[in-house]
């Protein structure tokens, strides 16, 4: 549930009013269909690796007006994947260079500790 109130911070999802049994007031919150299909959406978004800022931006697009907008935010998106991908790889690179470094090496500090410590090349 807090997770929603967040959302409903960051301005992703209304704030439905309260209701009881004499209708509106201090009671529980009631959401609709339409709010679960929302929180789906934000979901979806996240695991593609979408911002809140840019979900917002999402949501406040017109499915048929603004797909030139939603696919230059996806194009985006896929620049920085990209990006994080060629920095992951580069970084696993390392490491197997050292972890090799460190295999072949019984003698001096380990090259792992060395290179971390920022004693190593």
């Amino acid at each position: 549930m807090e997770t929603v109130r967040f959302y409903q911070r960051r301005g992703l999802l209304p704030t439905p009013e309260r209701w009881s049994r004499d209708g509106v007031g201090s009671g529980v919150r009631r959401y609709g269909e339409e709010d679960v299909l929302r929180l789906r959406f934000i979901r979806s978004a996240q695991t593609a690796g979408f911002t809140l800022d840019q979900i917002r931006e999402l949501l406040s697009l017109d499915a048929g007006e603004d797909r030139a907008r939603a696919r230059e935010l996806a194009s985006e998106r896929l620049t920085a994947l990209d990006r994080t991908i060629a920095d992951l790889e580069e970084a696993r690179a390392a490491l197997r260079r050292l972890a090799r470094a460190c295999a072949s090496e019984d003698k001096g500090p380990c090259p792992i500790i060395a290179a971390f410590q920022g004693t190593h090349s």
